[in-house]
């Protein structure tokens, strides 16, 4: 059965339901809820299927679920959906350009993002993304804002022309890409060489970090490069969505240069603002 909706997500509740919902690949599953201590085929046959899509699976208290299903039912399981799907990463990646020789000739503009956890800054990289012709994300499946209707609404509606795929493990991730032929490029404060210096016309990977911390230790190290953003004014930092847009159109310019200007220029503020 289905629970009351919103605008952002949608609640599942029962073991059958969830099922079906996870064999959907129409259907955004933002998280899978297990009861603590719950087993038999379907809870397993669930938690395979959840992994499978890189929904993340949490086990809590039957008080939890019981608040979550307002009451119902749940044979300890819930599931919240999401108005996204998110994809798989080899098959992003396969999407975009499925051999090294074609990586080398299309020369890929991706963006990983490393724990954005507030939904607003995620839906504004978002929107430079799509405006920077990125041609996928890569986001970790913890510690990371929902791809939700206030992510959709801060991307100005743009979300969901670009293809996200979401991981459990970024840094190997990283590391499989550079094996594909890609540049990995962190954005890092403290580096010597700064955005106006880096060679971006090449096939990319610019990796941004969480709001108050930046990169991980593990994903700056799964890094080639790192970049900083200087600035000449007394700011130590700037937010997380416009250090995006620079860095981005900053990797993009080597690929737009000497082609048509679009028949449709980018206006200022738009329909969010």
């Amino acid at each position: 059965m289905e629970s009351t909706s919103s605008d952002d997500t949608s609640t599942l509740i029962g073991r059958q339901p969830v099922l079906e919902a996870l064999q959907r690949k129409d259907l955004g599953i933002e998280k899978v809820m297990l009861q603590q201590g719950a087993s038999g085929d379907l809870i397993g046959e669930i938690r395979a299927l959840a992994q499978k899509r890189g929904a993340p699976v949490q086990y809590v208290p039957e008080a939890r679920l019981r608040h979550e299903s307002d009451g119902a039912a749940h044979q300890g399981v819930v599931a919240i959906t999401a108005p996204f799907r998110y994809q798989e990463v080899d098959e992003m990646l396969s999407e975009i350009a499925p051999s090294w020789g074609d990586v080398k000739a299309k020369k890929p503009l991706l963006l990983a993002i490393d724990r954005v956890t507030d939904p607003r800054n995620f839906g504004a990289i978002l929107r430079s993304a799509v405006a920077a012709g990125v041609d996928g994300v890569m986001v970790p499946t913890r510690e990371m804002a929902p791809l939700n209707a206030a992510a959709i609404k801060a991307s100005a509606g743009t979300a969901p022309r670009i293809p996200v795929a979401r991981t459990d493990d970024l840094p190997r991730v990283l590391t499989q890409v550079k094996e594909r032929g890609y540049w990995v490029v962190g954005a890092d404060g403290t580096a010597e060489t700064t955005l106006w210096d880096a060679e971006w016309d090449r096939p990319i990977v610019v990796v941004l970090g969480s709001e108050g911390e930046g990169l991980a230790p593990d994903v700056a190290e799964a890094c080639d490069d790192l970049v900083s953003i200087p600035m000449r004014g007394p700011a130590e930092s700037l937010n997380v969505s416009v250090a995006a847009g620079l860095l981005l159109f900053a990797a993009a310019r080597p690929r737009t240069e000497g082609t048509a200007a679009s028949s449709e220029p980018a206006t200022p503020g738009g329909a969010d603002e």
